[in-house]
C-alpha cells in the first residue's frame, strides 16, 4: 500500500554532517482499520435489517446505533494516536498519579460494580447501564488496561521474565482484573490471559517454563467448564451439534456457510439471517459473510485481518523502546485471539462462546475499545524515527 510521505526534520551531527529524521505515521494501518469498520457497518445493516424491521419497524435501527460508536471511536483513535504513548506512565501534574494507575483503579471499580449493579441480559451480568448512552461492558475497557499494564511491567524488568517467578510477579498485579472478569465472562478472561501470556513469552529469553504455564492454563479452563453445568452443555452441544437443543445457532450458521459456496449468494441475499440465526449481527456475523460473499469473501476478510496484524508486527519490531513494542504485541494478540476464537466457534471447530469478530460484529463497547487500541498502536508508530 502506498504510504503518505512522512514528516521530516533536519539536524546536524557533531562533525557537521546533515542527517534527516523521518517520522512515518502508519497510514496503511489506519486505512485497514477504516475499511474493516466500514465493512462491518455494511454487514451489520445486511444482517440486522430484517429483525430491526420486525421488532423496531426501522431497518436501520442497529446500523444507526453502531454508526454513532464507529464515528466516535474513529475520532478517539485519531486523537489518541497523536499523543506519546509513554505519558501513560508519567505522573499527572496535580495529583501525582500515573494515568495507568488511574485506569487500573477505574477498571477494578467498574468490574466490581458489574457484579452488584450489572444489567442481567440473557442470564449474564456483563453490562452497566449508562443513562443517555446505553449498555456498557467494562471488560472491554479492561482489555486496554491489561495490554498497557502488562507491557509496562514486562518492559520495566524484562530479564525477570527469564524465570517463572518473574511471570508470576506480573500475574500477581494483572491477575485481580482477570479474576474479576472471569467471574462474569470466561471467554473474555481467556482473551486477557492470552494477551498476558504472549507479552510475557515475547519478552522472555527462556521459553521452556511457558509449557507449564500452558498446561496449567488448559487445566484451569477445563476445571471451570466442568464446575459450571451450562459450560458442560456447550461441550455436549459442540460434540452433538445436530441433535443437542443448544446447538441450534451453530447448526444454522453451518447451513449458512455451506449454502454460500465459492462466490456466495450476493450481498443482502442471505436466507439464514431471516430469523434462523438468532441475532446474526452479533457473534455469528461471519457465517452470514460466508453465505452472502462465499468462500472468496471469507478468505478476503481473513487476509485483511492478516494484513492488519502484519502492520502491528512491523510497529512492534520498529518501536523506539520495549514498552512501545510490547504494546503493539498486546494489541496484535488481542485482535488475533478474538478473530481465531470467533471463526472457530462459527465453524464449530471449538465450543460456542461469546466473542465478537473485531471491527465487524455489532457492539459499541467492543468497537470503541478496539479503535482506542488502534489509536495507541498508531501513537507508537508515530514515535518511530527513521534516520537518513
Amino acid at each position: 500500500m502506498k504510504q503518505r510521505e512522512p514528516e521530516t526534520t533536519e539536524t546536524k551531527e557533531p562533525r557537521g554532517r546533515r542527517i534527516v529524521i523521518r517520522r512515518a505515521y502508519d497510514y496503511s494501518l489506519l486505512f485497514l482499520t477504516f475499511f474493516l469498520v466500514c465493512f462491518g457497518l455494511v454487514m451489520i445493516y445486511s444482517t440486522s435489517s430484517y429483525n430491526a424491521t420486525k421488532y423496531y419497524n426501522d431497518a436501520t435501527y442497529f446500523l444507526r446505533k453502531q454508526l454513532i460508536f464507529a464515528v466516535g471511536g474513529m475520532v478517539l483513535m485519531v486523537v489518541v494516536s497523536k499523543f506519546d504513548y509513554r505519558i501513560t506512565n508519567h505522573p499527572l501534574p496535580v495529583i501525582k498519579i500515573k494515568p495507568l494507575t488511574l485506569l487500573y483503579l477505574l477498571c477494578a471499580v467498574l468490574q466490581v460494580a458489574v457484579l452488584f449493579l450489572g444489567e442481567n441480559i440473557k442470564g449474564a451480568k456483563r453490562w452497566l447501564e449508562i443513562p443517555g448512552i446505553g449498555s456498557f461492558q467494562p471488560s472491554e475497557l479492561t482489555k486496554i488496561c491489561v495490554v498497557l499494564l502488562t507491557a509496562y511491567l514486562a518492559s520495566r524488568a524484562p530479564k525477570a521474565l527469564d524465570s517463572m517467578w518473574g511471570f508470576v510477579g506480573i500475574l500477581v498485579r494483572v491477575g485481580p482484573l482477570i479474576a474479576l472478569v472471569l467471574i462474569e465472562n470466561l471467554s473474555t478472561a481467556i482473551v486477557l490471559a492470552g494477551i498476558v501470556f504472549v507479552i510475557g513469552f515475547v519478552t522472555s529469553r527462556k521459553k521452556g517454563y511457558y509449557v507449564a504455564v500452558v498446561i496449567l492454563g488448559i487445566a484451569g479452563v477445563a476445571a471451570m467448564i466442568m464446575a459450571e453445568g451450562f459450560r458442560g452443555d456447550r461441550i455436549d452441544a459442540w460434540l452433538n451439534v445436530e441433535t443437542h437443543p443448544k446447538g441450534y445457532q451453530t447448526l444454522q450458521g453451518l447451513y449458512a456457510i455451506a449454502s454460500g459456496g465459492i462466490l456466495g449468494k450476493g450481498l443482502g441475499n442471505s436466507v439464514q439471517k431471516l430469523g434462523f440465526i438468532p441475532e446474526s449481527h452479533n457473534d455469528m456475523i461471519f457465517s452470514v459473510i460466508c453465505e452472502e460473499l462465499g468462500l472468496v469473501g471469507a478468505v478476503a476478510i481473513i487476509l485483511l485481518f492478516l494484513l492488519l496484524l502484519w502492520r502491528l508486527f512491523v510497529i512492534a519490531v520498529n518501536a523506539p523502546d520495549l514498552y512501545g513494542s510490547l504494546i503493539a504485541v498486546g494489541v496484535m494478540t488481542h485482535i488475533a485471539v478474538q478473530v481465531m476464537i470467533n471463526v472457530a466457534v462459527v465453524t464449530n471447530t471449538m465450543p460456542s462462546t461469546g466473542i465478537p469478530l473485531p471491527f465487524i460484529s455489532y457492539g459499541g463497547s467492543s468497537l470503541v475499545t478496539l479503535l482506542i487500541e488502534m489509536g495507541i498502536a498508531l501513537g507508537v508508530s508515530n514515535q518511530i524515527e527513521y534516520r537518513e
